[in-house]
């Protein structure tokens, strides 16, 4: 089930990140955005979503509406949840929160040393439309235009 995030959600939120985004660390030779990021604000803000299963928090996804497209700011899976599908569930979700805000395509950015990321958003329908260094991290944005 996504559901989404509750304040009550914000403890297990932190943490699926920082499991999920530790990993790259080392490759990184810092944290990656995602765990830098404030989730007591993006919960406030209603831009958290959350995929549960039997109670526990398997999945986070954050998508911020602008003005022409939903940026997919951020989706996690926990790795004892990983494999299942999940991830694919929560990219679906996505494209379905973009059509119903009418938004036309949904963009996001990864970092360029996550080139498994890149590879999957791209077999996925996503294009490469730019690079950038915004914090010290060099990021590849992708977009993708929705159906």
């Amino acid at each position: 089930m996504i559901r989404p995030a509750t304040t009550a959600d914000l403890t297990a939120i932190e943490a699926l990140v920082e499991a999920a985004y530790s990993p790259y660390i080392p490759r990184m030779g810092q944290k990656p955005g995602p765990m830098l990021d404030n989730y007591a604000a993006h919960i406030g803000n209603g831009h958290t979503h959350v995929l549960e299963i039997a109670d526990d928090i398997a999945g986070v996804i954050v998508l911020v509406p602008k003005a022409d497209s939903m940026l997919l700011d951020n989706v996690a899976v926990s790795p004892a949840h990983r494999g299942q599908g999940h991830g694919a569930t929560l990219l679906r979700f996505a494209e379905a929160t973009a059509r119903a805000a009418c938004l036309p395509s949904i963009t996001l950015y990864t970092h360029v040393t996550m080139t498994e990321n890149i590879a999957l958003y791209q077999r996925i329908g996503y294009v490469e439309t730019h690079r950038a260094t915004e914090a010290g991290l060099h990021r590849v944005y992708m977009s993708k235009t929705l159906p």
